[in-house]
This record gives structure tokens, sequence and C-alpha cells, in this order.
């Protein structure tokens, strides 16, 4: 049986979620742990949090560029670089096409973290407004934010240009989620006064500018960085962990 740890002070509606849709899980609770968000809106990052995959990195290592830029997307997750000094240097290098876009947006599907479509299903239920923030390439994410009903205008992403026979042509260079700081933007253009962000990243970390609480998502990549600096931390695989904060 999983064991999960979690605070004696969480939302009663995600714990009561974990013990009768999970039974395989023993809940531990332990007493002074940080208390629950209530969030009126809840925000995802997209990569290694709603999905297993870093889109970009999936792309490149279609072409036979994986691990020379995967190292670049870590570097900036963890806070080494910053995003903006690799972002075009990485589309210039993949120049992806409508198909390779096409194609890693069903990949995104195929590997959605355990647990996703369980979180979204409990959030519609308790109302609440649901927002994915990600540094990915919209086009790519849509498809995967159809699936979990969430609208169209709340999938902030990087946009992608084509050519008339679907050849890369650029990227939404002026996007904020395209460099350091483009997170807290978009969260402090929500005008919410009661936000959460849940993702793996440093990027992530950024929407605590705002005011917002950020949940990090260790499930997928487990951050030093995010683990030290988030104020909760989920290591869990299962995305549904994160229900007992946010309810």
């Amino acid at each position: 049986m999983k064991k999960i740890f979690i605070s004696d002070k969480l939302a009663p509606d995600g714990i009561n979620y974990l013990q009768q849709e999970q039974p395989d899980i023993e809940i531990h609770f332990e007493v002074g742990l940080s208390e629950t968000v209530n969030a009126e809106i809840v925000c995802f990052d997209c990569d290694s949090t709603l999905s297993k995959i870093e889109g970009i990195d999936e792309l490149a290592r279609r072409i036979g560029l994986g691990d020379e830029l995967a190292k670049l997307t870590d570097a900036a997750m963890n806070g080494d670089v910053s995003l903006e000094a690799i972002y075009g240097k990485r589309l210039d290098l993949i120049k992806p096409n409508r198909v390779a876009i096409e194609w890693v947006a069903d990949l995104y599907i195929a590997e959605l973290v355990e647990g996703v479509t369980d979180v979204f299903t409990e959030l519609a239920k308790h109302n609440k407004t649901v927002h994915i923030i990600s540094g990915g390439l919209l086009p790519a994410i849509l498809p995967l934010a159809k699936l979990l009903n969430v609208p169209e205008i709340n999938v902030h992403a990087v946009d992608v240009y084509f050519a008339e026979n679907g050849d890369y042509v650029s990227y939404e260079i002026d996007s904020p989620l395209a460099k350091n700081g483009g997170k807290a933007a978009v969260v402090k253009s929500l005008n919410a006064t009661n936000l959460v962000l849940i993702g793996d990243g440093k990027t992530d970390l950024e929407a605590q500018q705002t005011g917002a609480k950020v949940i990090g998502f260790g499930g997928v990549v487990n951050r030093k960085l995010v683990r030290e600096n988030a104020d909760f931390f989920v290591a869990d695989k299962n995305l549904t962990a994160v229900l007992p904060y946010i309810l």
C-alpha cells in the first residue's frame, strides 16, 4: 500500500476524496504542516506537472537533439540559466513544423500524469476556475486542455507561427512566458486575490511575487529549489495528492 504524508489541517473534501477514491493510499496525518489553500482560481503548469514530458525536449529528441536541449531546459527549470537565454535557441535548432506540433500534442495526452483527470473532475465539482500557464507551445497544449475541459481562453502558452506549407517560421517572441517573470505577469493579469499555482520548476515559483501560493509538484521531477521554496510540496506521483491543499 502506498503511503502519503499530509497535514492534519488540510481541506476535508480533498481528504475525503483520497480516502474514498484512492483505497490503495494509506494516509498519514502530520501535525504542524502547512495549512490548506482554498483558492478560487487554480493554475497548473503543463510540462512535468499535467504531463510527464517536457514538450520542447521531446521535439528535440525527435530530431536527434534530445540530450543536448534537455540539459538547457533542466538548467532553466533549476534556475541556473534564464529562460529567455535558451527559449529561442531551442526552437531555432528544432524548427518544429505543424506535423511535429501535432505529434507532441498527442504525446502530451499519451503521457498524462496519473490522477490528472480525477483532479480536474473534482475541481469542476467544486466550481473552481482552472487555468493552464505554461512556457510550452500553445498549439501543442490546446488538445490536452480540451480533454480536461479547460477553455481555450484559460490556456496561457507561447504561440508558434507556420508557413502555408506547415513549415516552422517563428514563435511568439513577445510572449511573457518565453522569459523569466512571465508566469508572475500572467498570474497578475488574472486579478485574483486567492490563487494557487501548481508546478515543478523555478518559473512556477515566480507566481509568489504576486502573492499567489505555489504548490510544488515533484511527482515527475523532484527539484530541490522547488522543494525548498514552494509554499507546499507534493512528491507523490499521483496528482490527486494536491487535492487536500486546494479543495
